[in-house]
């Protein structure tokens, strides 16, 4: 069967799907090229909204980006697309992550309906900073997370009530060095926005939650010196859950998948009425990342810890608008 064209209205829709992804600190380091004529979807990294003092690797950067993808496959297959995924396809062009291009079906061949039964979620997923309530996810639904994450390649585990509680202390270690290390500390304070604006990246002050006031659960704290109006405090879970996102190896390629993966968990998460809130300040230092891999798991490297729970799924967080992040051919 012959694929239909792609056009600017559909292409479009795609990348503003691929948009609403997590990224670290809300960067949103991606762009595409559209090649209408031969139905290809192109992603790039913007280098500009790297993070070279935390994320000197670019690893966070590649995580956010298979984010992005992920939703573009799943806005592709819920509009009737195949699609066929080449990660890094060239190697002289290191920044050129993904390309994609988009098919009709063949004979007794069909999109993946999974994946498009997830596109619905794209605009419900938001990144949660406020407590969750002190309840069990129950074993079905965990499964289904676990199960989301092997489809795109990576592993998701839950960690032993020790190891949780250890993770917190590796996240208190990492903020702490994290505010005294200049860079790092400027770095944040650039992609931080107490009060209000108009921006459209980063992360606003009406989504950094209340400030923990009790409770284990691993935090990223945006407030850091300057707060933004109104913040209160609040208690956070005693027993987080918690799930820790890996792969078999280190590379970019493998970052991209557990970016897919991280993103299909989450959208996943969103269709059960789960919230969920992301960590990485202990993955930002080596040695820290080192320890946060649970023993008693064969999850190779963790890419990103996850805190799941039932409690509101944050506010909506801007996004750049299409004009600056999609260009069309």
């Amino acid at each position: 069967m012959a694929a239909r064209a792609l056009d600017a209205t559909g292409a479009a829709e795609l990348v503003h799907a691929a948009t609403a992804a997590p990224s670290m600190h809300n960067a949103q380091p991606w762009h595409f090229r559209c090649h209408l004529g031969h139905r290809t979807v192109e992603m790039r990294a913007d280098m500009e909204r790297a993070m070279p003092a935390a994320d000197p690797e670019h690893r966070s950067l590649h995580v956010g980006c298979g984010a992005a993808l992920c939703n573009l496959r799943a806005a592709a297959a819920a509009a009737g697309w195949r699609t066929r995924t080449e990660l890094l396809p060239a190697e002289h062009e290191p920044l050129l992550l993904a390309s994609v291009r988009l098919t009709g079906a063949e004979p007794g061949e069909e999109t993946d309906a999974a994946l498009a039964g997830l596109a619905e979620q794209i605009p419900s997923r938001h990144s949660s900073r406020w407590p969750f309530a002190e309840r069990p996810v129950p074993p079905a639904d965990l499964a289904d997370l676990v199960e989301a994450a092997r489809t795109e390649g990576a592993k998701l585990v839950f960690p032993d009530a020790w190891h949780a509680a250890s993770l917190l202390e590796l996240v208190q270690d990492a903020e702490v060095r994290d505010a005294e290390t200049p860079d790092r500390a400027e770095e944040l304070a650039r992609w931080t926005h107490p009060w209000p604006d108009t921006a459209d990246e980063g992360v606003p002050g009406y989504a950094y939650g209340p400030r923990r006031r009790g409770g284990t659960a691993p935090m990223r704290d945006f407030g850091g010196r300057t707060e933004p109006p109104g913040r209160t405090s609040a208690p956070f879970e005693s027993v987080p859950n918690i799930a820790l996102l890996g792969t078999a190896h280190d590379s970019p390629p493998e970052w991209l998948r557990a970016g897919q993966a991280l993103e299909r968990v989450l959208l996943t998460a969103t269709r059960a009425g789960l919230a969920v809130s992301l960590t990485s300040e202990a993955l930002e230092w080596s040695d820290l990342r080192a320890l946060v891999r649970d023993p008693l798991t064969d999850v190779g490297q963790v890419q990103m810890v996850l805190r799941i729970g039932y409690g509101p799924r944050g506010p909506t967080t801007p996004r750049r608008p299409l004009s600056e992040v999609m260009e069309i051919i």
